[in-house]
């Protein structure tokens, strides 16, 4: 229904060349999320401090009990990184996506202002943005989904990775966010 909309509305060759404009753009997008968000999972598990260094900088932000949530994060940022790369599964590995994004602007990158070169939650914030338009797209004609006859993309789409994505996260940082309380926070008895 779409394409015969296009049609009528641009003629046949500007309908395909806006498929076509689609189609690349979501590529180009999951070429560049995808393998990014698999690069920072796998740096949490081998990079210089190893699982042991990400599970220590976790307990420091709170996440209890850490060492789970550094595997989790490490899988989910690697495995939501393939879906991404691939184009498989959309919506649920933008919403992984968000999920993720949503947890480290409430806790690293809390309260450190808006300029990720200061600490703050620009990053997860542009990171997070495009999972969602990445799901308002869809994975486009070069993607598994598109080989499995699977083509997602709209408001639905959209609004369901955000929603599970942020969902989850509120859910994780309620269940799961103890951080020690600061010095000036202690009462004494």
């Amino acid at each position: 229904m779409r394409q015969l909309m296009r049609w009528a509305m641009f003629g046949k060759k500007k309908a395909a060349a806006a498929t076509e404009g689609r189609d690349v753009a979501a590529l180009v997008l999951r070429a560049t999320l995808g393998p990014m968000l698999f690069a920072h999972g796998y740096n949490k598990v081998a990079g210089p401090g190893g699982l042991a260094g990400t599970t220590g900088w976790f307990e420091s932000l709170g996440l209890k009990p850490a060492e789970v949530h550094a595997r989790l994060a490490a899988g989910t940022e690697m495995a939501a990184g393939v879906g991404i790369a691939l184009g498989v599964a959309n919506p649920l590995p933008a919403a992984a996506t968000v999920g993720l994004m949503s947890v480290a602007a409430a806790t690293d990158h809390k309260g450190k202002g808006f300029f990720v070169f200061k600490g703050g939650w620009e990053y997860t914030a542009v990171v997070g943005g495009a999972a969602v338009a990445l799901a308002a797209l869809g994975n486009g004609r070069y993607s598994v989904d598109a080989l499995i006859g699977r083509k997602k993309s709209g408001l639905r789409p959209a609004l369901f990775a955000a929603g599970v994505g942020v969902a989850n996260a509120a859910l994780l940082m309620k269940l799961c966010y103890k951080p020690d309380p600061k010095p000036d926070e202690t009462i004494e008895a």
